[in-house]
C-alpha cells in the first residue's frame, strides 16, 4: 500500500506574479522518477551556446503565449497556445524565444528512464 499524505495540493497554474528578470520555476509535484513543474517566462531564452542535455524524457505544453525551442541537431519548433510536446531524453535542445506579453505559462511533466527518482 502507499503511504499518502492526507491533504490536498492544490494551486492556479494560469496565476502569474510581478514580472521577473528569470523565469518562474515551480515544482508542482515529484514522485517515483515522475516531475511535474511549472514555468512561467517573460521573454527568457536559453544563453549563446548553452544546450538542454536531460536523462529524462520530457513532455512539455505551453498553456499561454509563444515560444520556439531549438535543437542541437538542426531544426526549430514554434510553439502557441495550447500546443505540446515530447521531447526525448538526451535530444538537446534550447529555449530560442518566448514571448513577453503574454508572458509564457509551461507545464512540463520530465519522466525518468525505469521509473527511478
Amino acid at each position: 500500500m502507499y503511504n499518502w499524505v492526507m491533504m490536498d495540493l492544490r494551486g492556479n497554474i494560469f496565476h502569474i506574479g510581478a514580472e521577473s528578470w528569470s523565469e518562474e520555476e515551480q515544482t508542482l509535484w515529484v514522485k517515483r522518477g515522475v516531475r511535474i513543474e511549472r514555468v512561467v517566462s517573460w521573454g527568457q531564452v536559453s544563453p549563446p551556446g548553452f544546450w538542454y542535455d536531460q536523462d529524462e524524457d520530457e513532455w512539455v505544453a505551453l498553456l499561454e503565449g509563444r515560444a520556439e525551442l531549438e535543437y542541437e541537431s538542426g531544426g526549430r519548433t514554434s510553439l502557441s497556445k495550447g500546443d505540446w510536446l515530447l521531447i526525448p531524453a538526451g535530444r538537446r535542445h534550447r529555449v530560442a524565444f518566448t514571448s513577453k506579453d503574454p508572458a509564457c505559462v509551461w507545464l512540463a511533466v520530465f519522466v525518468r528512464q525505469g521509473g527511478v527518482a
